[in-house]
């Protein structure tokens, strides 16, 4: 009993603190980024060559300093909207809005793997092996990709099949060893990734996946007929996987609010034991929610490898997706279309930021440490509110739970 006790009550611990997290308010998450820009725009202004030579003089001339901040901060979130959406020092329309397209070609795999990891959310599972499932099915589709000879329209189908299909098997394990074994997805998902990276890491050694008479570890180029089309034409680089990614965002909108599976993993999520005594088979839910999981996370993994620049790939094609993509589901409270929305602002973020490193001098980690600000106003919701002086929806529904007239108070 002393042995199950602990182990249990840390369960419940973090499953309560992933419910809250994941049932806030989508203005909690808005004044999250708020919080976060602004941060970043106190980091901006400190590491300004201006700022730091007027700063001496803060308390004699003011004016310089703060003048000096305003400048460099606004410089940077300008060249990071011009970076992100719309450019209009570029001639013409077309190239005005290209950083549109460059901002949903960053954001197509953070909605795919976002959604695969808000979906495990959603039935309380931690789902930290988004970088393995990425890789699986980037191996999968890849070498579907470039070795097989197929007609033009199926081979494609059948590279993106076999993406899916990988990542959402690799998801399928942590699943299963958690319900057969009762190991948690936590553990098991991150050890999957560093199995996965050195699986994939072995097999680019190896005539399986290695460029023949190649000595680095580096794929073939994946064949034409399996390479995602471009949408616009060729002066843009946004391909068919962004419209895989809506017909996936509408996948798990349907699957989670309007399908009866979708109803035991909500019940599972909020608790699973009640969900067991009223008949539901929560073990078969965790293997079911994993492989699914998978599957979405493993179709970013398939945009990344089989896109139209994609000379062959090597181990790094996960780029840190899946773990971004955590700060994704996050940001957007593990609703489909949340996440959507945060994929494209993430999306944003890494388009922008190189042009803001470019036109400002601002670094581009700058935008890391943004991201990574939401996060952590986004796990802190007491936090928010604090600072924006906003009640608490909990002691609001205490409050009136408590009777409070004098008829009812009597009656109590």
């Amino acid at each position: 009993m002393s042995d199950t006790t602990p182990r249990t009550d840390t369960g419940d611990r973090a499953r309560r603190i992933l419910t809250e997290i994941v049932s806030g308010s989508a203005m909690i998450s808005v004044l999250a980024v708020v919080l976060a820009m602004a941060a970043g725009g106190v980091l901006i202004a400190l590491t300004d060559v201006e700022v730091k030579a007027a700063l001496p003089q803060v308390f004699t001339a003011p004016g310089p300093v703060f003048g000096a901040a305003w400048d460099a901060v606004a410089g940077a979130y300008t060249s990071l909207f011009q970076g992100a959406v719309f450019n209009p020092r570029r001639d013409g329309l077309l190239q005005q809005v290209k950083p549109l397209t460059e901002t949903l070609t960053f954001a197509t795999p953070l909605i795919a793997a976002g959604l695969g990891v808000a979906l495990a959310f959603r039935v309380g599972l931690f789902n930290i092996g988004g970088r393995g499932q990425m890789l699986v099915a980037a191996a999968c589709a890849g070498w579907v990709g470039f070795s097989l000879d197929l007609p033009v329209g199926v081979h494609l189908v059948a590279a993106v099949a076999a993406g899916v299909v990988g990542g959402a098997l690799w998801g399928g394990v942590a699943g299963v060893l958690k319900a057969r074994t009762g190991a948690h997805e936590v553990i098991v998902t991150i050890m999957l990734n560093y199995v996965a990276f050195y699986l994939v890491s072995y097999l680019l050694r190896t005539p399986v996946l290695q460029a023949p008479g190649s000595s680095n570890p580096k794929t073939p180029p994946i064949a034409e007929s399996a390479v995602l089309p471009l949408l616009l034409g060729e002066r843009f680089n946004l391909t068919l996987g962004f419209v895989l990614v809506i017909v996936a965002t509408v996948f798990a909108w349907w699957l989670l609010d309007r399908s009866a599976l979708g109803f035991r993993f909500k019940a599972v999520g909020i608790n699973p034991e009640a969900a067991r005594v009223a008949g539901i088979d929560v073990k078969g839910v965790h293997v079911t929610a994993l492989l699914l999981a998978g599957g979405l996370v493993g179709l970013a993994g398939v945009t990344q490898v089989l896109g139209p620049a994609q000379a062959g790939f090597t181990s790094g094609i996960d780029a840190g997706i899946g773990f971004d993509a955590i700060t994704v589901a996050l940001l957007g409270r593990s609703r489909p279309w949340g996440v959507f929305a945060a994929g494209i602002l993430f999306g944003a973020f890494k388009a922008g930021g190189f042009l803001m490193q470019a036109a400002e001098g601002v670094p581009v980690d700058i935008v890391l440490v943004v991201q990574s600000l939401i996060v952590l106003f986004i796990a802190a919701p007491p936090l928010v509110r604090a600072i924006f002086r906003l009640p608490d929806p909990a002691a609001r529904r205490v409050t009136a739970a408590v009777p409070t007239t004098p008829e009812a108070v009597s009656a109590r």
